[in-house]
């Protein structure tokens, strides 16, 4: 794995230490890690980690048309998420742009966290993500990552697991 060199976490970009402190305070077992490169997509995460594309647990967001409500898609790093099936959980959907995702979630597109969001969105799990006993989310940042289960992520957000993905 190509973590950083140990830095005392103040060093550490705000939303990092917001994805820190909540896991702390929840007892999750794994703190986050700060890689030395960064890892926008799941591929370069699966890469800087040594683990299989899949178990990057990689946050989609859209926007929900009805309320402008941030709608976050939480899907295995090999799976395209289906924006139609999303729609059928959650109504209407579009695109969501950087400065959209930033303002509602706290975090900008790379290192979107499945927790600690400046306002809370509709959250989903994909199912796939249950194919795996060890997966890694974004932790605030894209160079920061964190380690747990499908079952850690559902504990986590009180989010469902569904089907969202392209068959």
């Amino acid at each position: 794995m190509n973590a950083g060199k140990q830095v005392d976490l103040q060093d550490r970009p705000e939303g990092f230490r917001r994805v820190s402190a909540l896991l702390e305070q929840r007892r999750h077992g794994h703190a986050p890690v700060f890689l030395e490169i960064a890892a926008r997509t799941a591929q370069e995460a699966a890469d800087a980690l040594g683990v299989q594309v899949g178990q990057i647990a990689k946050s989609v967001v859209f926007r929900r048309r009805s309320d402008d409500a941030a709608v976050l898609v939480v899907t295995s790093g090999d799976q395209r998420v289906d924006e139609r099936k999303v729609a059928a959980l959650v109504g209407a959907v579009g695109r969501a742009d950087a400065e959209f995702v930033k303002a509602k979630t706290g975090y900008t597109i790379g290192g979107v966290a499945p927790v600690g969001h400046s306002t809370p969105p509709v959250l989903l799990i994909d199912r796939e993500l249950f194919r795996f006993e060890e997966i890694w989310a974004a932790a605030g940042h894209p160079h920061g990552v964190f380690r747990l289960s499908p079952q850690d992520l559902v504990r986590l957000t009180g989010a469902p697991a569904s089907d969202v993905v392209l068959a």
